[in-house]
């Protein structure tokens, strides 16, 4: 089981993934977040977050809250048990294409999960992605790309390589 957080500045989305499904999934304010992955940190096998990389743009104050709520989630985990991987290893790993936008990592997430009707299902019979939205979508799209780049090799102690990015 491992811990997949997408930061924001105010609030951050999260799961639980244990590689074939979701266990349990929310986005709440980044306190509660902080909360959750301190009770989580002895009991998953790891903590992946997204890591923000810079494309040469201006950015303001919600990018650096969002750097600084990465920094205590990892911390709070044990920074040297906690991953990150950029977006654009998700959007390759998951989409196969950098130029991926957030419908398409939607539409492959629905596909690796059996499709429309199989994924998110109907009211009176959900499917495991039926109540999933945007950030805790992006969330999982981080959980499926960590968890199947590392799975295969076992679970390291030290964090992952950070994909690095031009």
């Amino acid at each position: 089981m491992i811990l997949a957080i997408d930061p924001g500045p105010t609030e951050s989305a999260w799961v639980l993934w244990d590689g074939t499904r979701l266990d349990v999934f929310a986005k709440e304010p980044n306190g509660t977040v902080l909360e959750k992955v301190r009770q989580f940190s002895g009991k998953t096998a790891a903590c992946v977050i997204e890591q923000i990389a810079s494309f040469g743009m201006t950015v303001g104050a919600e990018v650096f809250e969002t750097v600084y709520w990465s920094g205590r989630f990892a911390e709070a985990y044990g920074a040297g048990r906690a991953h990150r991987i950029p977006r654009l290893a998700v959007k390759l790993h998951v989409c196969h294409d950098s130029r991926a936008k957030d419908g398409n990592i939607r539409q492959a997430l629905i596909d690796q999960f059996g499709g429309k009707d199989r994924a998110i299902g109907r009211k009176a019979s959900p499917g495991p992605l039926h109540s999933v939205a945007a950030d805790v979508r992006a969330a999982l799209a981080i959980a499926v790309t960590w968890w199947d780049q590392n799975a295969a090799a076992g679970f390291r102690a030290q964090p992952a390589p950070i994909v690095e990015t031009a």
